[in-house]
């Protein structure tokens, strides 16, 4: 056993430190003592592969906060329990100068009490023990398909999935309406039973009522007395402006129950958010491209630019505006709470694909006259 060991060796003295260290102390002794004794830097030295194998479990031990809580505890009845060899039925037998040392010599507590109290295994009529407790239910996953423009602007929603749920007869007892579980007469309520082996007492869930304490007589016709049940069920949803392809939404408690009175789980919506051919999005920005005539570029004009609320802005654009440049139109982005973002239009000059006579010929004069090419000469 562990806590034997406790007794016999000091782990403190195995690391060099002094019972009082702190925790920053330790380790950074065990850290020294590690690299001077690994395996690695000392190939085929036994000596040295044994005082690495020594270190590293003392630091297992001192280097935990809560083993080394116990093993403190443990150290200072070390002197208490040498004093004689087994563990009787209420105390030790004869030590040093025929001393014999009984549980009385503890002041009314029993030392199967005190090591349960140190390892959660003794025995005591009003300590509570933990059994199986409360457990958690279980997290859930379901998908959200959104319109771009749902996710740029936020929606309100319903998801609908098929899960286990609180049973909506027994409202999540597993007693048929009408009855109550009832504290289990094996445990009382505790979860737990225990198997005194002399001074010790060792706890494992209750058979009959599984750990959780109570018993249902009179299950729920519904769910059989689990409590729950898998059935259909709608849960609402606010998706919040400007979510992405990806974004994870926990919705608190809306997982599976919980078991004996433990909490119910989460649920984790995924949104798939659809491209839209037109806008996109660039944090709280709102990206969109508008295409524009050779001659609105060339000349300046104003523009009509939609926007995901449904209605337009009319942006100016200055005369020799290149293809691709890009206009911020203040506050026509996604309104999140961390705040409204913008909208940013990029111009993009239209190239038409087929030219009628007249077009041509505008187009042919219109070259004749413009004599500055855009590219740079070959060579330059």
């Amino acid at each position: 056993m562990a806590e034997q060991e406790w007794f016999e060796k000091d782990y403190y003295k195995a690391l060099g430190v002094d019972p009082g260290a702190d925790h920053k102390a330790i380790t950074k002794a065990y850290r020294k003592l590690a690299r001077q004794f690994h395996p690695d830097t000392n190939p085929g030295n036994a000596p040295a592969e044994e005082r690495f194998k020594e270190i590293s479990a003392a630091y297992d031990v001192v280097g935990d906060e809560a083993k080394r809580a116990e093993y403190d505890q443990v150290r200072a009845m070390g002197p208490a329990a040498a004093m004689g060899q087994g563990f009787g039925g209420g105390g030790y037998g004869p030590g040093p100068a025929g001393y014999t040392f009984t549980t009385d010599d503890l002041g009314g507590a029993g030392l199967g009490d005190l090591f349960g109290g140190l390892f959660g295994r003794g025995r005591g009529p009003a300590r509570p023990s933990r059994g199986t407790g409360p457990q958690r239910g279980s997290d859930l996953e379901a998908e959200l398909h959104l319109p771009f423009l749902d996710a740029a602007k936020g929606v309100s929603t319903t998801i609908h999935l098929t899960s286990e749920a609180t049973c909506h007869t027994c409202h999540g007892s597993g007693a048929k309406p009408g009855t109550s579980p009832i504290i289990c007469p094996q445990c009382s309520g505790r979860g737990v039973v225990d198997d005194n082996q002399g001074m010790f007492s060792f706890s494992s869930p209750c058979p009959r009522c599984g750990g959780g304490g109570m018993i249902v007589e009179d299950p729920c016709p519904t769910c059989g007395g689990a409590g729950a049940e898998r059935r259909p069920r709608e849960v609402k949803v606010n998706i919040p402006a400007g979510v992405t392809n990806g974004r994870r939404i926990r919705l608190k408690g809306r997982g599976t129950p919980g078991r004996n009175g433990g909490p119910p789980g989460d649920l984790y919506v995924v949104c798939r958010v659809t491209p839209d051919p037109q806008f996109s999005l660039r944090g709280r920005d709102i990206a969109v491209t508008v295409p524009v005539t050779f001659p609105e570029a060339a000349l300046g004009a104003k523009i009509v630019v939609p926007t995901i609320d449904g209605d337009t802005v009319t942006l100016r654009i200055p005369e020799g505006t290149r293809s691709g440049r890009t206009f911020r139109v203040k506050g026509r982005g996604v309104h999140a709470k961390a705040g409204t973002g913008d909208m940013l239009v990029s111009v993009e000059v239209a190239v038409p694909t087929s030219l009628s006579p007249e077009q041509r010929e505008a187009v042919e004069a219109l070259a004749a006259v413009l004599h500055e090419s855009p590219r740079a000469p070959i060579g330059a």
